[in-house]
């Protein structure tokens, strides 16, 4: 019958350790990265709807990456101070 070592069993736990805190450390980003994407999408797609309200009063803002990402990232404030840059600018 095998012996089990106690230094064994702790090195087992500790690379299980080591294998989940690798593991979470590579999931982490791309959970941002799917989150910043997402908002993009939204934001794209609030700003093309005020662009087709906007555009029957004269206020249109081009739909980018820059422009997605802040309104999705800042949401409705985000579209508040694109219009207010659009308008100043």
């Amino acid at each position: 019958m095998p012996q089990i070592d106690v230094f064994s069993i702790l090195a087992i736990f500790l690379a299980i350790g080591a294998v989940y805190i690798i593991g979470m450390l590579l999931v982490l980003p791309i959970k941002i990265i799917v989150r910043l994407v997402i908002n993009g999408i939204v934001g794209a797609v609030a700003l093309f709807i005020l662009n087709i309200f906007g555009g029957m009063m004269g206020l249109t803002i081009g739909i980018n990456p820059v422009t997605a990402l802040v309104a999705g990232f800042l949401g409705i404030p985000g579209i508040l101070l694109l219009v207010f840059l659009q308008y100043f600018l």
